[in-house]
């Protein structure tokens, strides 16, 4: 006896319960239209992941009583698994509903709670302790939920209690390695346990988590059977592999670049689209990070929904402001000038006799930057579009960015990116054969922030290949300057690069949010106090 699945890889938005219901009974209809057996949603996707304090609330969870409710009566003629927050008593449960024909007929709660990086599932729910089996067609089919497959035993007890296949409900964000984990382990679970597995996967973008899809079905021998696209909703109906497959899929190549590329365009998208904003603005400077967030600007939104504002000063090269230009008629976008020579002036006059006497330094360069900043933040305001910021991972990490200047924004795309990321990013962009995107010049000129004559960045930072390697090592790998140092780094940069680090935790706390795509990202994934005199890296 066979027995086929819908995979409903679906991008739902937090808290739209009408939104996301309609989601959730349209891919039921669907399911339906295609003889599916049994229809499975992702974790908590009634809700979308995660919903965070709002679970909190009683009037949320009541809302999630009556969409269950409302769901169920869809559920004639097929199963329906769905994710959502469920309360029974005063404790609450991450749970898998499952309906039949109207009827609740089994609810499993997830036995494992993260509390690790992003997640924080022990501060909302209790854990469940019972196995979740259902029949399915005169199939036995155990369910299972996220943090409960990367574990031995979840796996091993639905087995025993006589699953003769696992699905899997999940809201895995993305990283750049997570395919060739989640791979590496649903090829384990399945071949160790000898049962088919299929793994369900959230799509879309909620803050600075992207969540990519690419769910999959594993045979009982650990064969792929099926892979979905990443980061692409859909409705897949696939039948569950009793036996291994005979012609087993090959995985689908992974790009790096293009994995990155494409979670930063869904990041933006999501989170304009989803906020309710227009479009977006940015300040194009003739540098790369400005340059690889526009392109992903644009290609999250289209041309007509970006605009750019060059705002040149006495120290902008004439070749920034040229390739400035030239970016903004490529890719489509308005595009305009606005000089800050006259604000700064004002400024400066307004500040002489504070001044009086004293050496200029980094106070006038980041009066600069703030002229730009309130200028982005005045056309934001007025026009209704949300600006971009434009920094990247490496800049937020020491502190080489202002406050109010070029860290203002609602949103910045390349937060969690490194500065040599950025590079491969804009190159990878160039590669997609619709043309020079980016200028070649933006690419191969020395990085500079203009804000003094003759600036560039590596006057105060190290070169980024070695920033970059000594902040993945200290901040994602938690190893000391000692552990680095051993590595062949030259301890006093090593140890003003951890310092940096160290001393500008108060500005990434006033930081817009962005993407993550590393397992260490600003925020969430990284939570340390301002006002610290512990330095454990000594």
């Amino acid at each position: 006896m066979s027995l086929t699945i819908s995979i409903a890889q679906i991008n739902p938005t937090v808290g739209s319960f009408t939104g996301n219901n309609q989601l959730i009974i349209d891919a039921i209809n669907q399911a339906k239209k295609d003889k599916a057996d049994a229809v499975v949603f992702p974790e908590l996707a009634l809700t979308a992941y995660p919903p965070e304090d709002l679970l909190f609330r009683p009037a949320f969870l009541k809302k999630v009583e009556v969409s269950l409710q409302e769901i169920s009566q869809h559920s004639d003629g097929i199963t329906v698994i769905i994710g959502a927050p469920v309360k029974r008593g005063k404790k609450l449960f991450n749970m898998a509903c499952v309906y039949q024909d109207g009827k609740c007929i089994h609810q499993y709660a997830k036995q494992h709670l993260p509390n690790y990086r992003v997640f924080d599932e022990k501060r909302y729910f209790r854990r469940g302790k019972t196995d979740g089996i259902i029949t399915i067609a005169g199939h036995k089919i155990g369910l299972l939920i996220c943090e409960d497959i990367w574990r031995e035993k979840p796996a091993v007890k639905a087995k025993k209690a006589g699953a003769e296949a696992l699905i899997v409900l999940n809201a895995s964000p993305f990283r750049a390695e997570k395919t060739s984990e989640r791979m590496a382990l649903l090829q384990q679970r399945s071949s160790e346990n000898q049962c088919p597995i299929v793994y369900v996967n959230l799509e879309g973008g909620q803050d600075e988590l992207v969540f990519d899809g690419e769910s999959l079905i594993y045979d009982s021998s650990g064969q792929l059977a099926f892979q979905a696209p990443k980061f692409k909703s859909g409705l897949f109906t696939q039948p569950i592999p009793f036996k291994p497959v005979k012609q087993p899929l090959k995985p689908l190549p992974i790009n790096v670049e293009a994995c990155i590329y494409n979670a930063l365009v869904k990041g933006v998208k999501d989170y304009v689209h989803k906020n309710g904003f227009p479009g977006v603005m940015l300040g194009l400077s003739g540098g790369v990070d400005s340059a690889l967030t526009m392109a992903i600007a644009v290609d999250a939104l289209g041309a007509e929904n970006v605009e750019a504002v060059m705002m040149p000063f006495r120290y902008t090269a004439d070749i920034s402001i040229a390739d400035a230009a030239k970016q903004a008629k490529t890719q489509g976008v308005k595009y305009r000038e606005i000089p800050i020579e006259p604000i700064f002036n004002s400024f400066m006059e307004a500040l002489s006799a504070e001044f009086d006497g004293l050496e200029r330094d980094v106070t006038e360069e980041n009066i600069q930057a703030r002229s730009r900043g309130v200028l982005l933040m005045a056309m934001s305001n007025k026009m209704g579009k949300m600006l971009l910021a434009t920094g990247n991972k490496s800049e937020m990490a020491v502190g080489y960015a202002t406050l109010y200047g070029d860290m203002a924004g609602g949103y910045a795309p390349l937060k969690d990116v490194f500065k040599t990321c950025v590079y491969s990013l804009a190159r990878y962009r160039n590669s997609l054969g619709d043309g020079e995107i980016i200028p070649e010049r933006v690419i191969t000129r020395p990085p500079s922030a203009e804000l003094a004559p003759d600036q560039i960045d590596e006057d105060s930072l190290p070169h980024y290949d070695i920033l970059d390697a000594v902040l993945r090592m200290f901040i994602e790998e938690f190893q000391s300057v000692a552990d680095i140092v051993a590595q062949g780094y030259d301890e006093e940069t090593v140890r003003r690069v951890a310092n940096l680090v160290l001393l500008n935790e108060y500005k990434r706390r006033q930081s817009a949010p962005g993407v993550r795509i590393t397992k260490r990202a600003f925020g969430k994934d990284r939570r340390y106090p301002i006002t610290s005199h512990y330095r454990w890296y000594l």
